[in-house]
């Protein structure tokens, strides 16, 4: 089987690879691993890494571990990535980490331990050592980490022969770059030049003359969410960094900024769904437990306050045992309506589309939006309570009730993001705990209130 899926055109992670990979490792067949991994990109390779259990993980590096290369290590995901440097030989871990960039070391280094950290710092050639000993005394989650120390400079004042005569001439370029970064002589940037046109233009222009208009800079110390919203809102390639006197240290590239907004994306919706930021399908039960119980235990007390609403209406229940199985569905649609007004303010807030200059404004859509929802609602509820109890006055509480709690699920989505967001706290941390006491609350408030005034 093996040999079958070694010689396919398809270099794809599908099932019967896995499978095929599996049996291999079992059967301590290396050339069979070798043949069946040789073909894939290095991303599929730590997907495969990603969906093994540990057991085999381990067989199959000890099997291929010379195989590991720098490509492949950065692509793991954090929660595994220990454990493959663990069971990686010593030789072969320094090699990996040999061919990569400063900012994958970087990125490498900040989810292991220091014993391993300095295992990997120890592999690197002094040089790129030093550079990435610097990039790590940045703060956590800021532009010097994001950065890579390999660019290429050229004096604004060079011309485009000059550039590419150097180009040519230079022992060691980075493996990908895509602009050349002009600096006057304090080493400030000044603009940048890309290659295509410096390909385009003659040899006598000035590199000043034909910079890019997109031209931004980021200090060191910025915040990466801060820089990923530079690039995603400018369109910028790649982006110089300097340090509090303006100096270049360093540039991050379009495929770093990227990556720290789909970490963006990822946490928020992590965040939203209660099971913290760092969760991964590769987390053991422990972990996991760690991560979810907490908000599990704070929806056990929130939910109490809902209990304890519905305790003030047992007299009313009691007079209409119908009640009990209608009021779930107030409550109910309205944690939907929640949550869908929620994801649209988080989202915006995170993209910065939703500020203090709009904000009013979306909170009167909202407003809107959530009477416009409930009057729709009420009408479908409203009539399906007096065609199935033959009572009107249920259907009017029932369509009532409804039109309240879509109106706060509505404003609740937006507001309470808002304020947390005023506070300065992650509107996707607690939110979605909030949002959902809030309508569950006055859904049954609202929901069992109309009715002990109307039905009773």
């Amino acid at each position: 089987m093996a040999e079958d899926l070694a010689e396919t055109e398809d270099e794809v992670l599908d099932q019967p690879r896995i499978d095929a990979v599996l049996a291999a490792v079992e059967a301590g067949d290396r050339a069979g691993v070798d043949s069946l991994l040789d073909p894939l990109h290095a991303a599929d390779i730590a997907d495969l890494l990603e969906q093994i259990g540990p057991s085999d993980r381990r067989a199959l590096l000890a099997l291929w571990s010379h195989e590991i290369d720098g490509e492949i290590l950065s692509e793991i995901s954090e929660g595994i990535r220990e454990e493959v440097v663990e069971a990686m030989p010593r030789e072969v871990l320094a090699e990996a980490v040999r061919d990569l960039e400063t900012d994958d070391v970087v990125d490498i280094l900040e989810d292991l331990d220091a014993p391993q950290q300095e295992l990997i710092l120890t592999a690197l050639e002094d040089a790129d050592r030093v550079a990435v000993e610097q990039a790590m005394a940045y703060p956590e989650n800021s532009a010097g980490r994001l950065m890579q120390r390999e660019l290429v400079v050229a004096p604004e004042h060079w011309t485009v022969g000059e550039a590419i005569d150097f180009l040519r001439g230079a022992e060691h370029l980075p493996d990908q770059f895509y602009h050349v970064i002009l600096v006057d002589p304090r080493m400030t940037p000044v603009g940048y030049v890309t290659l295509g046109r410096i390909l385009s233009s003659g040899r006598e222009a000035r590199l000043r003359d034909i910079t890019e208009d997109s031209f931004r800079s980021v200090t060191a110390t910025d915040e990466e969410a801060d820089v990923a919203y530079i690039f995603n809102q400018y369109h910028l390639i790649s982006c110089p960094v300097v340090d509090g006197s303006g100096r270049l240290v360093g540039v991050i590239t379009i495929d770093d900024a990227m990556n720290v907004l789909d970490e963006e994306h990822e946490e928020d919706m992590l965040r939203l769904a209660g099971v913290g930021d760092e969760a991964d399908v590769s987390d053991g039960p422990v972990e996991t437990v760690k991560q979810r119980l907490p908000w599990l235990v704070i929806n056990l007390f929130t939910a109490s306050l809902s209990a304890l609403v519905i305790s003030q209406f047992q007299n009313t229940i009691a007079t209409l045992v119908a009640l009990a199985a209608l009021m779930p569905i107030v409550a109910s649609t309205g944690g939907i309506a929640g949550t869908q007004s929620l994801a649209v303010a988080v989202r915006a807030l995170a993209t910065r589309d939703l500020t203090r200059a709009n904000a009013a404004r979306v909170v009167r859509r909202e407003l809107l939006a959530g009477m416009m929802n409930g009057v729709g609602l009420a009408l479908i509820l409203g009539a399906a309570g007096v065609l199935i109890f033959g009572d009107w006055h249920l259907g009017a509480v029932l369509g009532l009730a409804m039109i309240v709690n879509q109106v706060v699920a509505a404003l609740g989505g937006v507001l309470v993001p808002l304020t947390l967001e005023r506070m300065g706290l992650d509107p996707a941390l607690a939110s979605g705990t909030f949002v959902t006491t809030l309508t569950d609350v006055m859904g049954f408030f609202a929901f069992l209130g109309l009715a002990t005034v109307m039905l009773t």
